[in-house]
């Protein structure tokens, strides 16, 4: 006698009714690491580049030696634009007061800078939706990173508050060096591997 094999439970997440909410990336269990919540649905992050990592370890470090005392500058560490939208941005800067030992997340209101890596599976998100969100959380700088054949390119953005839209403030792609949100003098061609370093 055949049995039907039986139904397999899927082992994601479902939904409930109107989505996911902020609150619900503390109380969900087992999640990969790095989940974001976009428009109330969970976003899973796919395995990372070399030069993506490259990237972030790059901005973290150097921004975080010439960040003033008063910012915190953070990596892979989301924060709180509403109830249905909790992104993670690969570095941010912080206001240092907010920040507490046990928390999860960062209140939109206390980030000055959102650092975004463009990967291939995030292309639509890091250039139309994130920078959109951050903008409507009032967030005033954004810089977004592309690789151009395993070189970085930053385009770097700066909230217009009477339209509360993000204008380009430049792309930088050897030096940067800006003012805002405090001043930064970066060597861009620093983020590429050993091996192109010894060319």
């Amino acid at each position: 006698m055949s049995v039907a094999p039986r139904a397999s439970t899927p082992s994601w997440p479902i939904p409930p009714e109107g989505g996911w909410t902020a609150d619900d990336l503390d109380r969900l269990p087992n999640l990969p690491p790095h989940t974001e919540l976009i428009d109330g649905s969970l976003v899973f992050v796919s395995p990372q580049t070399f030069f993506r990592l490259r990237a972030v370890s790059f901005l973290e470090w150097q921004l975080q030696s010439v960040a003033p005392a008063d910012l915190e500058v953070v990596r892979e560490f989301t924060i709180d634009i509403d109830r249905q939208n909790r992104p993670e941005p690969d570095v941010a800067v912080v206001r240092a007061e907010v920040v507490e030992p046990d928390q999860t997340r960062f209140p939109a209101e206390a980030v000055v800078l959102a650092i975004e890596v463009v990967s291939e599976d995030s292309v639509s998100r890091d250039r139309e939706t994130k920078p959109l969100k951050y903008a409507r959380a009032k967030i005033p700088h954004h810089w977004r990173i592309e690789n151009e054949r395993g070189r970085a390119a930053v385009h770097a953005f700066e909230l217009e508050p009477t339209t509360g839209t993000y204008t380009s403030v430049g792309i930088f792609r050897e030096p940067m060096k800006v003012d805002v949100p405090f001043p930064v003098d970066l060597d861009l061609t620093q983020i590429k591997t050993r091996r192109d370093k010894e060319q």
